[in-house]
């Protein structure tokens, strides 16, 4: 079975830690097989920025639920969404019922009909298998060692320039790992059916590679039935 022949929406979900890679995957996979890609993380960050730009606490639910009405999914590609203060805060506002239940139907609308005529979707983020597709065609679960992912993550900040050691770097991830995954709604965990992979040590072009061969193998089952 090839693309072209899927009667309904190829759905691919990703989750995982932070600074594992799965947004890198998310994208290539994306354009692997012609699919559209949201990630979904870029979402709670344009919230946090709105909170943030409005002089708000992104820790208080009406300010981050009050942000929801003034965030633009057009400027999701805005470099300043990157940036640590807006990572962190975005981690914050993520844990408000009310700002998953607003982002919610988007999220899922964009799955089911994917834009610019793609016979699918990629969507990256923390409760993707789970929560927001969990009829996902494939799902995965990237994680990878704590050192890893702070290295990773500390290159990609002092890159853009921000002044920030190793260690703080660190720190938050660890803050931000036990807040994902101890929040009361949507908390960070695997899919039962997800395919985890660890990207510890490996390139893009490989963890591509065994995230494809994983797709094929559901597209050529589901062939088959």
């Amino acid at each position: 079975m090839t693309i072209a022949d899927l009667t309904s929406p190829l759905v691919i979900s990703i989750d995982g830690t932070f600074a594992s890679g799965k947004g890198t995957l998310g994208k290539q996979l994306a354009a692997h097989y012609g699919l559209a890609y949201l990630d979904t993380g870029k979402l709670y960050r344009a919230v946090a920025k709105a909170v943030l730009d409005a002089g708000g606490d992104p820790d208080d639910a009406d300010d981050s639920e009050a942000a929801v009405k003034h965030i633009d999914t057009n400027a999701l590609s805005d470099p300043i969404l990157k940036s640590g203060p807006i990572g962190a805060a975005a981690s914050k506002v993520a844990v408000h019922p009310g700002v998953r239940a607003a982002l919610f139907d988007f999220q899922r609308d964009f799955a089911a009909n994917p834009p610019n005529g793609a016979k699918g979707a990629v969507l990256d983020g923390r409760d993707i298998g789970t929560v927001i597709c969990p009829d996902a065609t494939v799902k995965f679960y990237i994680d990878a060692t704590a050192d890893e992912r702070a290295r990773r993550r500390h290159a990609e900040l002092t890159g853009y320039g921000e002044d920030i050691t190793l260690e703080t770097v660190s720190a938050q991830l660890a803050e931000r790992d036990a807040r994902d995954s101890g929040r009361e709604t949507a908390p960070l965990k695997p899919a039962p059916d997800a395919h985890l992979i660890d990207t510890t040590g490996l390139s893009i072009a490989e963890v591509l590679g065994r995230a494809a061969r994983l797709v094929d193998a559901v597209l050529a089952k589901n062939a088959q039935k």
